[in-house]
């Protein structure tokens, strides 16, 4: 038996806040990398409230200025928040490298899918565990950089 939903996203929530915090109080100089992948911040917009949510995240892939994120809450069988504000609304902004950058977020494609998944692994094997022990497919989402109007 395991952990409860509601502590499960009590401590998604706490992690994420420490994170953030340690970020913020360093400037930048701590908390860019975990597990040898970049961290960035993801701010969606919420699905129900119109309101901004922010949330750190790590990218296992990075193809120039396209970030490739794995929707996978650890392995728990729902999917994230973000991952549902950003099916709703995908424009959003993401906090990488220190830089405010509008993207556009989709799911990557099977064919997409199949491509990255072992280029995601091959950044973090823990995302191997999560798919076989979450009760839905592990969607990818792929972040594309806006067009800058001129």
């Amino acid at each position: 038996m395991g952990l409860s939903p509601r502590v499960v996203d009590r401590g998604f929530r706490v992690l994420n806040a420490c994170h953030r915090a340690v970020v913020e109080v360093s400037r930048g100089r701590l908390g860019r990398r975990a597990l040898g992948m970049e961290i960035i911040e993801l701010i969606t917009v919420g699905r129900r409230s119109g309101r901004r949510h922010r949330t750190m995240l790590t990218v296992p892939v990075v193809d120039g200025a396209i970030l490739v994120l794995v929707a996978s809450k650890g392995g728990d069988d729902r999917d994230p928040d973000w991952f549902k504000n950003l099916r709703h609304t995908p424009a959003v902004e993401v906090i990488w490298r220190g830089e405010l950058r509008p993207m556009r977020a989709r799911v990557a494609t099977p064919e997409e899918q199949e491509l990255l998944w072992p280029r995601v692994v091959a950044a973090y094997r823990g995302y191997d565990s999560y798919r076989a022990r979450a009760a839905r497919p592990i969607p990818l989402v792929v972040c594309e950089p806006v067009p800058s109007a001129r």
